[in-house]
C-alpha cells in the first residue's frame, strides 16, 4: 500500500519536509464472516530526502495515476478510516463485480477492509485518501464483506456501490471494456493491469501454484508487521509491473479479450503476487461485470509454453516439498515456472530473499524436477 502524512499531524510538519512513498499495507478484518478490505496505498512525509525506505517524490510522483477521475476502476481509492494520527492510506479500486442482484467494488481486504479491523457499512471513497491530502473524498461503496487475511486463501473484499458513483460497465481506467470470463493463469501468459501507482503495465506469468509468504502491516503506519502465506499463487515479472498502492488492481490477459486472470496482492522489487481469480470469486461468491468475450489460442510471452506432462510431473513433486522448502531461512516462495536450460520444460523455482541467501546452497534437482533460484526480497503487500 502506499501511505501519506495525516492532516492532522501534517499541521506540524516543517514546509521543508520533502514527500516519498512506500509500501505497506494494512490489517484484516476481524471475523470469519463476511467482511472487506481495502488494499492501501500511503505516502509519507519525512524530514530526510534519503531516508533508507523511502524515495524522494516533490509534490508529485511521475509514476502515480494519482487523481484519477470519479467512477474509475483500475484507480485511486479505499476505506475513509483508514488512517492513524500520522498517516493515510489507500490502495486500488480494482474491478466491478456482482452476487446477481446487487453491484460490489472489487479490491483487497488491506485495502477495503484495513487490514481485518474494518467493519461493514464503512465508506469506501475515490480518489483514495492518500490523493485527497487525508481529506475522505466522494464515497462511492460501502464496506460488505472481506474474509480475514489468509482465510480462503485470499486477500480480497467487496463493497456495495453507492448507485450512480461508478461505472457500471466495469471498464478499467486505461484498459477499456473487459470480459467476465476468468481465465486460468499459465507459465509466459502476458497480463495486463491499471493500478493507482504505475497506472497501466504489462508482465509475464513466471510461476504458478505457488506458495508466497506476504508482509503487512498492522495500521496504517510503519510499525508491527506480521506474514500471511497463500497457496495456488501467482507470480508475475518484471518487478516495473506494479509497486505500493497498485494492491487490488484486477489482472487480466494482455489482449483483445482483457479476461480477468488473478488480483494483485503484493510484490518486491523483482516480482508481483496475486490470487488467482477464480479462488477470489469462489470466496466471495460474485462474479466480475464485463463482456463475454474468449479470445482463446496463446497470448504467451515469446511463445512460452511448458508440456502439461512436465507441468504435472514437477507440481506433484512440488507439493510434497513445499513445506520443508518454506521452513529454510530466506525463502520467500516456491512455485512452478520454466526450466531455464530447457523453456519447454517445467521447473520448481524457489525465490529467496537476496539478504538472506540460505547456506547450505539449495538443491538443482529435486527428485530429477531441475530447480530455478531466483533472488528478490520479501513480498510486501502492496
Amino acid at each position: 500500500m502506499r501511505f501519506s502524512n495525516s492532516k492532522w499531524f501534517a499541521i506540524g510538519l516543517a514546509f521543508a519536509f520533502a514527500v516519498a512513498g512506500f509500501g505497506l499495507s494494512a490489517l484484516a478484518l476481524g471475523d470469519n464472516s463476511r467482511q472487506h478490505a481495502v488494499e492501501t496505498g500511503m505516502r509519507r512525509a519525512t524530514e530526510s530526502q534519503q531516508a533508507a525506505q523511502s524515495v524522494s517524490l516533490g509534490q508529485s510522483n511521475a509514476l502515480d495515476q494519482s487523481i484519477e477521475p470519479q467512477s474509475q476502476f483500475g484507480a485511486s481509492g479505499g476505506n475513509s478510516n483508514d488512517e492513524t494520527v500520522q498517516f493515510c492510506c489507500s490502495g486500488t479500486l480494482g474491478a466491478l463485480v456482482t452476487d446477481g442482484s446487487q453491484m460490489f467494488v472489487l479490491s483487497n481486504n488491506h485495502v477495503l477492509a484495513r487490514s481485518n479491523r474494518g467493519k461493514p457499512g464503512e465508506d469506501i471513497v475515490q480518489p483514495g485518501l492518500i490523493d485527497t491530502n487525508c481529506n475522505p473524498g466522494t464515497v462511492v461503496a460501502h464496506l460488505t464483506f472481506a474474509p480475514r487475511l489468509g482465510d480462503l486463501n485470499v486477500d480480497a473484499a467487496i463493497a456495495e456501490v453507492v448507485p450512480g458513483t461508478m461505472d457500471t460497465s466495469g471498464s478499467i481506467s486505461g484498459i477499456g471494456s473487459i470480459s467476465s470470463v476468468p481465465r486460468s493463469p499459465s507459465i509466459g501468459l502476458s497480463v495486463q493491469k491499471s493500478g493507482r501507482t504505475t497506472g497501466v503495465t504489462t508482465g509475464t506469468i513466471q510461476a504458478i501454484n505457488a506458495i508466497v509468504s506476504v508482509v503487512y502491516h498492522k495500521k496504517c503506519l510503519p510499525g508491527k508487521r506480521f506474514s500471511v502465506t497463500y497457496d495456488n499463487q501467482v507470480i508475475i515479472g518484471p518487478g516495473s509491473f506494479s509497486d505500493s498502492g497498485d494492491s487490488g488492481a484486477l489482472i487480466v490477459t494482455a489482449d483483445a479479450c482483457h479476461q480477468p486472470v488473478g488480483m494483485l496482492v503484493g510484490g518486491g522489487a523483482n516480482n508481483t503476487s496475486a490470487n488467482p481469480i477464480r479462488d477470489v470469486l469462489s470466496a466471495l461468491q460474485v462474479s466480475v461485470v464485463g463482456n463475454s468475450a474468449t479470445c482463446g489460442g496463446f497470448a504467451f510471452s515469446g511463445g512460452q509454453i511448458v508440456s502439461a506432462e512436465s507441468l504435472a510431473r514437477a507440481n506433484s513433486v512440488a507439493i510434497r516439498h513445499k513445506a520443508s522448502l518454506m521452513s529454510t531461512r530466506g525463502i520467500v516462495a516456491v512455485g512452478i515456472g520454466a526450466s531455464a536450460e530447457q523453456p519447454g520444460d517445467a521447473a520448481i523455482v524457489i525465490y529467496v530473499d537476496q539478504a538472506l541467501v540460505p547456506a547450505p546452497p539449495l538443491p538443482t534437482t529435486i527428485e530429477g524436477v531441475p530447480v530455478r533460484i531466483e533472488l528478490t526480497d520479501q513480498f510486501v503487500a502492496r
